[in-house]
This record gives structure tokens, sequence and C-alpha cells, in this order.
């Protein structure tokens, strides 16, 4: 097994894949939809693939273990230290 990992964000029609070494260093980010993501990853070598546990999660997973990828699911709780920009918190209002 390479030691690359690929990280998913899954969408409805777009999926964004971050691929890198063990090391940290990055080796590809994509864009791709779910067709071609498929046919992307059958041809990528063996590796470990990672998913936000959301909707959809299991199923890829199951896919991504049909094509003998390691696949693991990460609890959101846990992805969210990854995010560099907070979208998802309030916005601070400001009283005059």
């Amino acid at each position: 097994m390479k030691d690359i990992m690929i990280e998913v964000d899954l969408a409805k029609t777009v999926f964004q894949e971050h691929g890198a070494l063990q090391t940290g260093e990055v080796q590809f980010r994509k864009k791709l939809s779910r067709k071609q993501f498929l046919s992307f990853m059958a041809n990528q070598e063996l590796c470990l693939v990672a998913f936000e546990m959301r909707g959809g999660a299991h199923f890829w997973a199951r896919e991504m273990e049909a094509l003998d990828h390691e696949s693991k699911l990460i609890a959101p709780q846990y992805v969210r230290p990854f995010v560099k920009r907070q979208r998802t918190m309030p916005r601070m209002r400001w009283r005059s």
C-alpha cells in the first residue's frame, strides 16, 4: 500500500479531493463529479480514503472497499479543526 491518504469532501454533484503523503506533502487537489470520482479512484494505487461521516459516506466507503482501498469515516467534530475558515460560525452582531 502506498503511503498516500486521500481526503474526500462529499457534496451533491462535485467532490473535493485532497491527496497527501503521510509526511503532509500535498500530492494533488481536485474537483470531480461522481462519475469522474469513481473512475479516478479505480485508477489510483491502493491507498487510505477518508470521508466525513455524513449522508452518503457509508455508500462511498463501501464503493472504495470494493476497489480494495482502505476507507475511514471521520466524525464531524474531528474534521472541524482542519477547516481553515470558520464558515459555519454565527457572525457577531454589534449593537449600536
